[in-house]
C-alpha cells in the first residue's frame, strides 16, 4: 500500500513538474506576444499612455490648488484661461480640478465593481464548472436569468428605491455584471479540470478549494483578465449614465457623469461643460475596450497552441 502512495505520489509530482514547465513556457510567451502587440500597435500604446495619463493625474488631483468645491460666484462661467484650463462651472469652480476629481471617482466605481463582479461571477463560475451535474445546470440557469434581465432598467429602479450613493452604485453595478463572467470562467474550468494534474490532485484527495486555487484560477487569469478589463469599461459608462439621470454619484459630489448632469442648463450657451467630461469619458472607456480586445486575441492564439 505505501509502495503505491509512493509511486502515485511521485508520478504527481512529475505531472505538476512538467504542467509548471508548461504554465512558465505559457505565461512567457503570453506577456511576449503583449509587448510586441503594444509596440506594433500604434493605436493601442496611445490608448494605453492616455490610460496612465488619466490615471496618474486623477490621483494627483488633490495637488490642484483649486478646492473643487468651493463656490465662487465672480468666477462663474470664466472661459478657458492659462489660470483655468478647462475654465469655471456656473458656481465658479475650476473645471480642470474637477474633472480630476471626477476622474478619481469614477475610476474608483469602475475598479471596485470590476473586482465585485470578478469574484463573484469566478467563483460561480469556477464551482459551477467544476461541480457539474445538477448544480451546474441550476447555477447556469441562475445565471441566464441575470444575462436575460433588462439591466440598465433595473439599474434604474434599485437606485431609485435605495439610498442613491457610491457604495450602492457600486452594488447595484456589479449584481448586474458578474453573469458574464460566470459564463466564460465556467466554460474554462470544465476544460481546465480534465487536465492530468487536476485529475492527480483530486485523486489523492485535494479539496475543491485547494484545487480550485492552485491548479484552475491560475490558468483561467487570461480570460479573466479580459472580462476585467472590458468591466471597468463598462462600469464607468454605466456610472456615468445614471449620475447623469441623477441616480449615481450624486451631487455636489464630482463624477463625469454628475458632470454631464450638471452641463445640461448650459448645453447652448457653454457647451465645453458638457464636452470636457463626455471626452474624458470616452478616451477611457475606448483605451480600455482597446486593450480587452488586444488581450482577448493575444489569449485566443495563445489557447489554440496550448
Amino acid at each position: 500500500m505505501k509502495d503505491n502512495i509512493t509511486i502515485t505520489e511521485t508520478s504527481f509530482q512529475r505531472i505538476k513538474e512538467v504542467e509548471k514547465e508548461k504554465v512558465n513556457a505559457y505565461q512567457y510567451s503570453v506577456w511576449k506576444n503583449i509587448k510586441k502587440e503594444v509596440l506594433t500597435n500604434k493605436v493601442a500604446l496611445v490608448s494605453i499612455i492616455l490610460l496612465v495619463i488619466i490615471i496618474i493625474a486623477s490621483l494627483l488631483a488633490p495637488l490642484s490648488p483649486y478646492d473643487p468645491y468651493k463656490i465662487d460666484p465672480s468666477q462663474k462661467l470664466l472661459g478657458i484661461s492659462p489660470q483655468h484650463l478647462f475654465g469655471t462651472d456656473e458656481f465658479g469652480r475650476d473645471y480642470f480640478t474637477r474633472a480630476l476629481y471626477g476622474g478619481r471617482i469614477s475610476l474608483l466605481v469602475g475598479f471596485c465593481s470590476m473586482l465585485m463582479t470578478v469574484f463573484i461571477g469566478t467563483t460561480i463560475g469556477v464551482f459551477s464548472g467544476y461541480i457539474g451535474g445538477r448544480v451546474d445546470a441550476f447555477l447556469m440557469r441562475f445565471t441566464d436569468i441575470f444575462l436575460a434581465l433588462p439591466s440598465m432598467l433595473l439599474m434604474v429602479v434599485l437606485n431609485a428605491v435605495l439610498q442613491p450613493g457610491l457604495v450602492t452604485l457600486i452594488m447595484v453595478l456589479s449584481l448586474f455584471s458578474w453573469a458574464q463572467v460566470a459564463r466564460i470562467t465556467r466554460a474554462e474550468t470544465m476544460s481546465i479540470k480534465e487536465r492530468d494534474y487536476v485529475i492527480a490532485a483530486k485523486n489523492l484527495g485535494g479539496s475543491f478549494v485547494r484545487i480550485a486555487t492552485k491548479h484552475i484560477v491560475p490558468n483561467i487569469l487570461g480570460p479573466v483578465i479580459v472580462a476585467a478589463s472590458l468591466g471597468v469599461a463598462s462600469a464607468i459608462l454605466m456610472e456615468s449614465s445614471l449620475s447623469f439621470l441623477g441616480l449615481g454619484v450624486q451631487i455636489p459630489i464630482a463624477s463625469w457623469g454628475s458632470m454631464l448632469q450638471g452641463a445640461q442648463a448650459h448645453m447652448l450657451d457653454t457647451p465645453r461643460l458638457a464636452i470636457f467630461p463626455g471626452m474624458l469619458i470616452l478616451i477611457t472607456v475606448l483605451s480600455f475596450n482597446l486593450l480587452g480586445d488586444i488581450l482577448s486575441e493575444i489569449g485566443g492564439r495563445q489557447w489554440k497552441s496550448y
